[in-house]
């Protein structure tokens, strides 16, 4: 008799399925949201591109006391008010090119009947009973906390006043599951990222852990889902919210899709909401029988000059306002390049037209303009054969820092550190700019013995190109596919590529290019003055000349500064990786200084003392809070210190061996 012959699993494909929280309809959207949401969807883009069977979930969370307030401020009916609300979430989603597979409201009746069925399955398996609460309650944050946890009144998450109330209602046998959670989070390393998070919750649960109460009484509020039970309770909001990320997928109602999807493999939140997700939401699973999420990753807080986003303060950062002002595209690449994802981060308007001058408009879009004009001017308008016999080192060079790119970017997005994956395509920009300058085809074309020479550097141009366009796709996704077509490889960046299309040498020659508007129109500093948002003051002294890089000895008496004058001085340990002459300035080098999390382009007048080969790999010391100043068309953005009165004699370095990015004391 022979075997019956094994099933093979449904999904052989891989699959990834990340969500976002989902979002109060108390308010319109701001800055907070759209980082989270625009992080997932750079994840959820940059697996599909590698192949993966990719659904990314975000929505909105329409119950709850909070809601049925705001409903009832504006004279409207909770549902009215949250179909209203919900509006300006896909709208900014469809701004911001959000590319969701699925969009969830907990006032749907598939998800509301999920979360009655879970209720039912946890009453089924006695994790429920009903008691008296007395308590105190804060209402920003619809949760209870025990006298032991509240301060002068307040609530110990966001600080403002709580209520004492008492009544009865249904709790969650939370405690009963707080060993085995403290085993999976020791057990499970990658669970709670990053690791200060991780540490956070830890400590949280070296305290007993209460039960929670997951029912609010009817009478009190309204505005939820019935509990399936009782009639005279409705469901704790954050239970409702949670359910969301197994109600969509299939739970309850749809096994086999259920079973593609869950465990989800990433679960990003801001870190305010970590302790739901990592304590209430994995003791739920763990009572349902259920895997918990591979990684909830906590990111931080936007701040505006230093404080917290509020109304009060008038510093909310729209994000609508700044995706018309700046471009969808260079707003998503700011959240994720400026800061690293997990830590806070300060919001300017200085420091997004930075960002977007020196490396979107400077390094990235002249790269692509200039490249494009000389393939039409020299080329006929079609990307060139490279000739082996004029392949030189360089070439050579280029074509192994864009292969090894796959591993590096892989690498880093992994990892979450979306900032260190831009840093690793930035080195290929750089490079590609220096490569622009040393090989100077408006030279090759000048002499027809040099054209197999130019033909080669042109073609190494345009394939560059082509594989930056796939690696900033999920960054940059509008930019990049438009890059893609113009440099003649017209493959759609929204799915899979294939292995080969990562490799060197993919775009065909004789392909035609069409080169378009500018990439990233520089914007002047001052363009970008006016807003709503509070401006941030320049915390270093005054500008310097950065001709000017040597302390003057000049005043016959010393001007003394205080302690804390000197301290709104950012020094930081730069590492110079790369080093050019300025076209038609003696004095002058621009360099490439790596402070740690990221490479700045500094203009320094050091020409006559160094040569640009001898600056490669020195530690130097930088002002890194500098006001940004423009010299001979470069933006210059820091000043190294060296010794000298006259002339430069030398620069500040170091004895011992530092790491690029420390701060200097």
């Amino acid at each position: 008799m022979k075997p019956s012959p094994k099933k093979k699993p449904p999904y052989k494909r891989k699959t990834f399925y990340i969500t976002t929280p989902i979002y109060y309809v108390n308010d319109v959207p701001h800055i907070g949201h759209a980082y989270t949401t625009v992080a997932a969807d750079v994840l959820a883009r940059y697996k599909r591109l590698r192949g993966y069977e990719t659904f990314f979930l975000t929505g909105t969370d329409e119950h709850g006391q909070k809601v049925q307030q705001a409903a009832s401020r504006q004279g409207m009916d909770p549902q009215m008010h949250a179909d209203r609300m919900v509006v300006a979430f896909k709208e900014l989603w469809k701004r911001l090119t959000i590319s969701n597979n699925d969009f969830v409201r907990t006032t749907e009746d598939r998800h509301k009947r999920v979360v009655q069925d879970v209720l039912r399955e946890l009453q089924e398996r006695n994790v429920l009973y009903q008691a008296s609460y007395e308590g105190w309650y804060c209402l920003p944050d619809e949760r209870f906390w025990t006298d032991e946890e509240i301060a002068d009144g307040r609530c110990p998450e966001c600080g403002r006043p709580v209520e004492h109330i008492s009544e009865s209602n249904y709790f969650f046998k939370m405690s009963a599951f707080q060993d085995r959670l403290r085993q999976h989070i020791r057990k499970h390393p990658e669970f709670i990222q990053p690791v200060g998070r991780r540490n956070e919750v830890m400590g949280f649960l070296e305290r007993p852990l209460e039960d929670l109460c997951i029912s609010r009484p009817r009478a009190r509020l309204s505005w939820g889902i019935p509990f399936p039970f009782d009639p005279d309770y409705v469901t704790y909001v954050w239970v409702d919210a949670l359910v969301n990320y197994i109600s969509v997928p299939g739970y309850g109602s749809d096994e086999r899709r259920f079973k593609k999807w869950w465990p989800a493999d990433v679960h990003l939140v801001g870190k305010d909401i970590l302790t739901t997700h990592a304590v209430y939401w994995s003791t739920l699973l763990m009572a349902l029988g259920l895997e918990l999420p591979k990684t909830l990753f906590a990111h931080g807080w936007w701040t505006v000059d230093g404080e917290k986003m509020s109304k009060s303060r008038g510093n909310v950062v729209d994000p609508n306002a700044m995706a018309a002002e700046y471009g969808t595209d260079a707003f998503r690449y700011f959240l994720l390049r400026e800061v690293p994802f997990g830590q806070d981060g300060d919001f300017s308007k200085p420091a997004v037209t930075t960002r977007y001058n020196s490396e979107l408009a400077n390094d990235l879009g002249n790269l692509f303009s200039r490249a494009l004009a000389m393939i039409e001017r020299y080329a006929g308008g079609v990307v060139s054969k490279p000739h082996s016999k004029s392949v030189k080192a360089d070439d050579r060079r280029m074509a192994a820092l864009a292969g090894g790119l796959y591993k590096t970017v892989g690498r880093e997005m992994d990892r979450f550190a979306f900032h260190r994956a831009l840093r690793e395509i930035w080195t290929l920009v750089d490079f590609a700019n220096r490569y622009v300058e040393k090989n100077a085809p408006w030279e090759l074309a000048k002499d027809e013995k040099k054209r197999l020479r130019l033909d080669t550097v042109l073609y190494h141009l345009a394939e560059t190109l082509r594989i930056l366009a796939i690696y900033l796709f999920p960054f940059i996704p509008e930019t990049a596919q438009r890059m893609a077509m113009e440099i003649g490889w017209p493959a759609p960046l929204d799915r899979a590529l294939k292995p080969h299309d990562y490799q060197w040498g993919k775009l065909k020659p004789g392909r035609p290019v069409q080169k378009g508007k500018p990439l990233f129109p520089r914007m002047e500093p001052a363009a970008t003055a006016g807003t709503d948002l509070k401006s941030v003051p320049n915390p270093a002294p005054a500008n310097i000349n950065i001709k000017e890089i040597r302390m003057e000895s000049t005043q016959t008496e010393p001007s003394l500064i205080t302690i804390d004058e000197f301290r709104k001085l950012e020094l930081r340990v730069g590492r110079i990786v790369a080093a050019e002459k300025v076209a038609g300035a003696d004095k002058l080098l621009k360099l490439s200084v790596n402070i740690g999390t990221e490479t700045r382009p500094v203009v320094a007048g050091i020409a006559l003392k160094y040569a640009p080969d001898q600056l490669i790999g020195k530690s130097v010391i930088l002002v890194a809070n500098l006001k940004p100043a423009v010299i001979r068309g470069i933006e210059s953005r820091g000043m190294i210190l060296a010794a000298g009165d006259k002339e430069v004699e030398a620069l500040a370095t170091f004895i011992e061996p530092v790491q690029p990015g420390l701060r200097v004391k």
